[in-house]
């Protein structure tokens, strides 16, 4: 199971940082993705990683402000996210996968593991 957290209330241009965690197992074998969904909204990619930490992959609106990273170690994916926008406001998901191909990362029925979700509310 995926559990993510750190989400909150920021001002814009604050600065916030997710993690996710894995129960009752590792993740060191599995690409890790974000994904985010505003109100209203269709869930959309945030940014992945695979599994020893390469290419990283990034959403067009959030590259240069969000950096995610894993500790294969601490079983925890991490979203550092800075210069926070009111459109980054939305619900953050976690995602995991063993086998996500290139092409649907970007994909939500592509990933085969979800975490609850944590809010992330950006003031203006």
């Amino acid at each position: 199971q995926l559990q993510a957290s750190g989400g909150g209330l920021v001002q814009a241009g604050g600065s916030l940082r997710l993690s996710c965690t894995a129960s009752g197992g590792t993740f060191s074998g599995y690409t890790l993705g974000w994904f985010r969904q505003a109100t209203g909204k269709e869930r959309e990619f945030v940014a992945s990683i695979r599994r020893t930490s390469s290419n990283p992959f990034y959403a067009g609106s959030v590259k240069g402000r969000f950096t995610i990273s894993r500790d294969n170690a601490k079983n925890t994916l991490y979203l550092q996210m800075n210069s926070l926008q009111p459109e980054d406001t939305a619900v953050y998901f976690c995602a995991a996968s063993r086998s996500i191909i290139l092409s649907n990362l970007d994909v939500p029925s592509a990933w085969d593991h979800w975490g609850q979700g944590t809010q992330v509310t950006v003031s203006s």
